[in-house]
């Protein structure tokens, strides 16, 4: 077994995410060295993480707390993520940020030869074009993308010593969220709070909302499509109550490989970090089927889920309305929050972007984030005017 110290750089390190990422690097620590952290808030986590893994860099973004801090470690320490990213004694950079602060550091690090775990949807759906190109691009200098979450983590164990060609179509398994069992008629009338109980993951505010709505879902198959480097007609999503069966893949001889494990992040995070190894300590429990007894698999309901149908034909187009859908549903998931439309305007101010936008074929970078800066703008403007 191999005991090279891995070098990290957590990028988002005061997030979900990144929190759980720090617990797998507390459970291992002959194993891994915090090399740098960076986080978009919460200064004051950040410091408290600096003095415990005594990072070579440090970065948030500029504010009181974060200018203290700054100004207490000096220039030297104080690096852009993406200067972090690339740094020559970093082996791993995990990308744990939301949205696309993540986009920057995440090229940054591929053009550098490094192993990228990514965590970011944004990254992907916004900018997989250009992604995917950097990774081809820079894989004899060393460039990885490793999955995080727990359905691509999934898929990218079940693919472990499998030939492409073997490859038929991947299933990502849904919870179905916080109202799986409401009736459809109550959907109008939910609030923030309601939409916030996620049944199973403990996730931050927009991922929650995603995933009441199935969006993430439509997501996470554009993800799978840049990931794995399958058409997204060949990806399913399956209802799946439990959260133990992450994802499955269909050979082309009709078998399936499920990969299952108790719903905790830090277990896609934990073999992201090590592999190819397995390290022998367990982040969670292991899972007793025998106790769980009966696990349940059923079709998504269409007429619940809108928004699900809207992200994947929005990938489907393989232009910029992925990044114009990611875009509108950022700014709809704001609105939401702060009481500004209804739970169910959502998919209906996704529909209306995807609608409305004028895509571009074969998208350069540019193009890319000003279909995602379009998108916002769309629907801040619709529910402005009161039309959502």
């Amino acid at each position: 077994m191999a005991t090279d110290v891995i070098r990290l750089a957590v990028l988002g390190s005061t997030g979900s995410v990144g929190n759980q990422v720090l617990d797998v690097v507390r459970a291992l620590p002959d194993r891994f060295r915090v090399v740098g952290l960076a986080a978009g808030r919460r200064a004051g986590e950040l410091r408290a993480q600096t003095r415990e893994f005594k990072p070579k860099a440090v970065w948030a973004r500029p504010g009181r707390d974060a200018d203290a801090l700054a100004a207490e470690l000096g220039a030297e320490r104080w690096q852009p993520s993406e200067t972090m990213a690339a740094r020559r004694d970093v082996d791993v950079v995990v990308v744990a940020t939301s949205g696309l602060a993540g986009l920057a550091p995440t090229l940054a690090a591929l053009r550098a030869g490094k192993r990228v775990a990514i965590a970011n949807k944004e990254v992907l759906v916004v900018a997989g074009h250009v992604v995917h190109a950097t990774l081809e691009a820079n894989r004899k200098r060393g460039a990885e993308l490793r999955p995080v979450d727990s359905e691509h983590s999934a898929i990218w164990q079940c693919l472990w010593g499998e030939a492409p060609e073997h490859i038929d179509r991947l299933t990502l398994t849904a919870s179905g969220g916080a109202f799986r069992d409401y009736d459809l008629e109550a959907l109008d009338a939910v609030t923030p709070s309601q939409a916030l109980q996620h049944p199973t993951w403990n996730m931050g505010p927009k991922i929650t909302i995603d995933s009441a709505t199935l969006f993430n879902k439509g997501l996470e198959a554009i993800e799978a499509r840049w990931l794995f480097d399958i058409p997204i007609d060949r990806i399913d999503v399956l209802q799946h109550r439990e959260s133990v069966v992450h994802s499955m893949v269909t050979f082309v001889d009709g078998s399936v490989k499920a990969q299952l494990g108790e719903p905790d992040m830090r277990l896609p995070i934990q073999v992201a970090l090590t592999y190819p190894e397995r390290a022998a300590v367990r982040p969670a429990p292991p899972m007793d089927l025998a106790s769980r007894g009966s696990l349940t698999f059923g079709q998504v309901d269409e007429r619940r889920f809108p928004a699900l149908a809207v992200a994947v034909e929005a990938g489907r187009r393989e232009d910029t309305s992925a990044a114009a859908v990611s875009g509108a549903d950022e700014a709809a998931v704001e609105h939401f929050l702060a009481g500004q439309c209804r739970f169910t305007d959502i998919a209906r101010l996704l529909e209306r972007a995807l609608e409305a936008h004028q895509p571009t074929a074969e998208p350069d970078l540019d193009a890319l984030l000003a279909a995602e800066a379009w998108g916002r703008g769309f629907v801040d403007e619709t529910v402005m005017a009161g039309v959502a």
